[in-house]
């Protein structure tokens, strides 16, 4: 029994023994094929450089360019899993009247710049690069808030909100640009709110604007927020366009008046800050009855709203 383990033990030492030559025979002959020189295609991903600010790269311009070397087996791996970038200076690019170009030879050069000195270049697939330019004009627009603001009970916001910068520039092709009267912010929803409160939101680059660049990425919006209070007035109505010869008495001969704001704002209300009206030769209802307008309120009041519109009359003659 102590034999057969033995001998088990033995055959499978010669095993991994035999796999670990094998795998060093492989490995020996893998470096050896990745030492030699071949000659084969790959593919560059290209980085434009040195853009003139009067012009913007358009969607398209060539991502990659397909090109031959000499080079070794290692290098070669080394693109197919990394990959290769090379940079495209534009500041000397040529020009006629309708395109723009990089010359066969300008750009063999910029290429045979970057690549290490055991590699060579054989050939670039394009004889010449052209590229896809706007000329850049610029739009000044307002910004569009996409919040939704819910104050907490018996609290609110105050005035209009304040949105630093109020206006952005948009830098792309005319035709862009006459699609665009604003920006919208991204959606922000804020709830229950109690104080004054200040947040920075992105900016939403429309869709349509694929060739198009915004001075701005994001904005901020403030509000001021307060807590309000309630009260009733009572204002006295009065009744305009009378015919001549003629009094009226209302009833009621007052109105309440609903009204919020500040707590020390409504301290210093009284009805002599309103004014409400029935005008007699306006058109009346099927009741008769005398609709009500309130014409004057106060300032720095958040809303005012009449508990009545109209009232009852009766007309006498004197």
């Amino acid at each position: 029994m102590e034999h057969k383990e033995a001998k088990r033990s033995n055959d499978k030492r010669k095993i991994n023994i035999f796999l670990i030559f094998l795998l060093c025979s492989f490995l020996a002959w893998l470096v050896s094929r990745l030492s030699e020189t071949y000659v084969d295609r790959t593919t560059f991903d290209l980085e434009y450089i040195n853009i003139p600010d009067s012009l913007l790269l358009g969607d398209n311009s060539l991502k990659n360019v397909d090109v031959r070397l000499r080079a070794s087996g290692f290098q070669f791996l080394g693109y197919y899993y990394n990959g290769k970038k090379i940079e495209v200076d534009l500041s000397n690019m040529a020009t006629n009247q309708s395109n723009f170009y990089v010359t066969q030879l300008d750009f063999r050069k910029q290429i045979e710049s970057q690549l290490s000195g055991s590699i060579t270049l054989l050939e670039v697939d394009r004889d010449t690069l052209f590229l896809d330019f706007y000329k850049v004009e610029s739009k000044e627009v307002p910004i569009s808030p996409n919040i939704s603001l819910n104050p907490a009970q018996n609290y609110l916001v105050e005035g209009k909100l304040k949105i630093e910068p109020s206006l952005i520039s948009i830098s792309g092709p005319k035709k862009e640009l006459d699609l665009i009267n604003s920006v919208s912010t991204s959606k922000v929803e804020l709830n229950e709110i109690t104080e004054d409160f200040s947040i920075v939101v992105d900016l939403i680059l429309p869709e349509e604007l694929k060739n198009s660049e915004l001075s701005e990425k994001k904005v901020r919006i403030s509000g001021n927020v307060f807590r309000f209070s309630e009260k009733l007035i009572e204002i006295p109505v009065e009744v305009i366009n009378l015919p001549e010869g003629t009094q009226i008495k209302t009833f009621p001969n007052t109105i309440s008046v609903l009204c919020k704001a500040r707590i020390d704002r409504l301290k210093d209300i009284s009805p002599m800050d309103f004014k409400v009206v029935a005008n007699f030769q306006e058109q009346r209802g099927e009741n008769q009855n005398l609709q009500v307008s309130l014409i004057e309120k106060p300032k720095d009041v958040y809303s005012v709203q009449l508990m009545k519109n109209e009232v009852e009359f009766i007309l006498k003659r004197q």
